[in-house]
């Protein structure tokens, strides 16, 4: 019998499907989209199950508008992974799906890849090669890129070239465009380009060894510390994968860490490479998440949403830097990229290598108690010596916009010695605050509990947490004086201060301001690695998986913050971060310096990150985790609320805790914190409170949600605040 009836999953924040009919003449299909009417608006959902009855009145049930996708969007694989996530993170399946999608998918665009222009080199094309381009290095990059074979506009386009120089190019007659239809790609073979391959060492080659010595489902953590070759061990593990002709997903966690990932990728292998990443516009988006489906693409590198693109047939996931809290979505569906990543190579029971020179403790605990393989790489690849790191205590030391005496006389040394020094500041802006000299006032955010961030370059003061700004406040709104002063240094105060101290050199600051204009990033790193600029200013955007040869002088700003914070896991973010940074140094022949300025030298955890290294104090830290009950030996689920009044939100989380408390599973292995006010009590005009649950299983956390998730929903305060889940949260504020 024909199913007459579709259950609906629909983008909508409410935890449930629904029942449309199905018309005579449409076809829909499990896991393909559908246009349907909900309320008076049309929305497009994923069909969940086709079926016979209902309990819904028929004369009541709508039908659908029209069937979208005649076969579903995603493998079986990849739908039952969603299917999971949407249970695990206690997120409504509707929006689960949507969150997977492309923008353009989730609009209703046809999921079919168009015909797309290819450029090829002209004979008159490969003659100008020979000659040269001069300084037209756009026009050079494309004819390069060209010269081993015709490449779709997309993927020229995709490296920051715009269709300009490829008019350009072709009115000199040296490519040429002619328009192809998508058609799926076969690699094999000769997959790996001819070039000069690092000589593996021992620890590289046994890591390489393990991975492919076992077939199907296993996880393995790759240890390795910073400049030990873990890029050149991926490449080497995809290669068997490729030749098999299958597929290869790489995470990666923010676009910053592309550029550099994809050329070494691209110069490496002679098949497709998509990115996917947040700077895609829709149509760049759908492109790339079809090519990897329609094996149209033999490698996918990406950052988080990419571990949802389907693939036709997918060989290994790899994860690098899997500790970065980048990986974690901190809205909508919270889920963490590494963990569903893991899930992912479960069902599609294939590898999964999770790299890092500073591992999670969640991850190395995994390792050492023998759920992980554990591979390690102690030695700096090829002749990368290490690195020599100190404290530098600044108490009682004058400060010039963060920058102490001793460390200035140690970046002198190293510049003239033709060297490049990396200083690292995670503090964008010009300085923290505004503040009146005469009585103290301090220009506040009017809907956040928290100061203006000044802005010298653009004249204004702004919220980093809201995003609100206006011109640059010239008089105290308490005294009215106009003695006003800037408090706390940020990356644009310290380029500045540069600039005087160090004429002869040209500094270049890079945070999220700075890289803002579609690639301005990759056009800087570029640059840095060509030495036009001898200082390099940087956020956690720079710290993070680059390559610099010729930096030999790291300098850590301030970073006396972390050591006192509030959050259990401030400690092992400053670890990992000064490791990370720590890294930038010394990655060629020349020998590396880390300097660390603190007014707080004789702290523990800096005597033993200097001394003994991450991995001492992970165990340590994982055993003071252990006896204080906290992840990874416990498991916690954050609710957070937000209201237009603070007794809302407080009531609210009250009546939570008591349905939670309530519940028959809720017994000895559960702890309920709060309800109590973030850490930031107000944001964008919000009030915001938490409620912090504990559980000693997994499985006992998860058993307590579901059952208790639709009884608050339903709750009468529900409708008055904005609330949400957070499973194995990593930001607790």
């Amino acid at each position: 019998m024909q199913p007459n009836i579709a259950l609906v999953a629909l983008p909508v924040p409410l935890d449930r499907e629904f029942d449309y009919q199905i018309p005579d003449y449409l076809s829909p299909s499990v896991g393909g989209r559908v246009l349907v009417l909900f309320g008076r608006q049309k929305l497009v959902g994923i069909v969940t199950e086709l079926k016979n009855h209902s309990d819904v009145p028929v004369d009541k049930i709508k039908p659908i508008i029209e069937v979208i996708d005649e076969k579903s969007l995603w493998p079986e694989s990849l739908y039952n992974l969603l299917l999971w996530c949407s249970r695990f993170y206690q997120y409504p399946l509707g929006d689960t799906f949507s969150n997977a999608l492309p923008g353009a998918l989730r609009k209703g665009k046809e999921a079919k890849l168009s015909a797309s222009i290819e450029w090829r080199l002209t004979i008159q094309g490969r003659e100008q090669l020979a000659i040269g381009f001069g300084r037209a290095v756009k026009q050079a990059k494309v004819m390069h890129m060209l010269e081993r074979g015709p490449l779709v506009q997309h993927d020229i386009t995709a490296q920051d070239v715009s269709t300009s120089v490829l008019n350009t190019l072709a009115q000199k007659g040296w490519i040429e465009s002619m328009v192809t239809q998508p058609h799926p790609i076969k690699w094999g073979g000769d997959i790996e380009a001819v070039l000069y391959k690092p000589q593996l060492n021992t620890e590289q080659a046994i890591a390489i060894a393990s991975v492919n010595s076992n077939h199907g489902y296993h996880c393995y953590l790759l240890e390795g510390i910073t400049g030990s070759g873990k890029t050149e061990v991926y490449l080497n593990l995809i290669k068997p994968v490729l030749e098999q002709g299958k597929q290869a997903l790489v995470l990666v966690p923010e676009i910053g860490l592309t550029p550099q990932t994809i050329s070494r990728f691209r110069n490496r292998f002679n098949v497709p490479i998509v990115v996917i990443h947040s700077g895609l516009n829709e149509t760049e988006r759908v492109t790339a998440w079809l090519s990897a489906y329609e094996s149209r693409a033999g490698i996918v590198i990406g950052t988080r949403s990419a571990l949802f693109t389907p693939f036709d047939a997918l060989g290994i996931i790899i994860v690098d830097e899997e500790h970065d809290t980048s990986y974690k979505q901190q809205d909508s569906l919270r889920y963490h990229a590494r963990d569903v990543a893991i899930m992912r190579a479960n069902i599609e029971n294939i590898p999964i290598v999770l790299g890092s020179a500073t591992p999670a403790l969640e991850t190395l605990n995994n390792a050492l108690t023998g759920k992980y393989h554990h591979l390690t790489l102690s030695v700096r690849a090829g002749n990368a010596l290490p690195n020599t790191n100190k404290l530098l205590d600044v108490r009682g030391l004058f400060l010039e916009s963060g920058l102490s005496a001793p460390l200035i006389a140690e970046m002198r040394k190293h510049l003239e010695l033709g060297n490049q020094v990396f200083l690292f500041l995670n503090r964008r802006g010009f300085s923290a605050a505004l503040m009146c000299h005469e009585c103290g006032w301090i220009a506040e955010c009017k809907r956040c509990d928290a100061y203006y961030t000044y802005h010298h370059y653009t004249r204004e003061v702004r919220c980093h947490h809201c995003g609100s700004q206006q011109p640059v406040i010239h008089q105290c709104q308490s005294c009215q004086s106009s003695h006003l002063l800037t408090v706390g240094v940020g990356t644009e105060q310290l380029e500045c201060q540069l600039s005087e101290l160090f004429p002869d050199y040209k500094s270049i600051r890079i945070d999220r301001d700075s890289t803002r204009k579609k690639g301005s990033l990759e056009d800087a790193l570029d640059a840095i690695q060509n030495g036009e600029y001898q200082i390099l200013i940087g956020t956690q955007m720079l710290a993070k998986g680059h390559h610099f040869p010729n930096v030999t002088l790291v300098g850590l700003l301030d970073v006396d913050g972390s050591l006192y914070s509030s959050d259990f896991r401030a400690s092992e973010r400053l670890a990992q971060l000064f490791i990370q940074v720590s890294g930038r140094a010394g990655r060629a022949s020349k020998p590396g310096e880390v300097v660390l300025q603190t007014h707080h030298p004789e702290h523990h955890l800096l005597k033993t990150l200097l001394v003994d290294g991450y991995h001492h104090f992970a165990k340590e830290a994982l055993i003071e985790r252990k006896n204080a009950h906290l992840p990874p030996f416990t498991f916690l689920t954050l609710v957070r609320a937000e209201a237009n009044r603070s007794d809302w939100v407080e009531e609210f989380l009250r009546q939570v805790r008591h349905i939670l408390e309530a519940h028959h599973s809720f017994n000895v292995g559960c702890q309920i914190l709060g309800p109590t006010p973030a850490p930031l009590a107000k944001k964008a005009g919000k009030y915001r409170w938490r409620l912090l649950i504990q559980a000693q299983k997994r499985s006992l956390m998860q058993q307590l949600l579901r059952d208790t998730t639709e009884v608050i929903a339903s709750l009468p305060m529900a409708k008055r605040v904005r609330w949400s889940l957070d499973i194995e949260p990593h930001d607790i504020s």
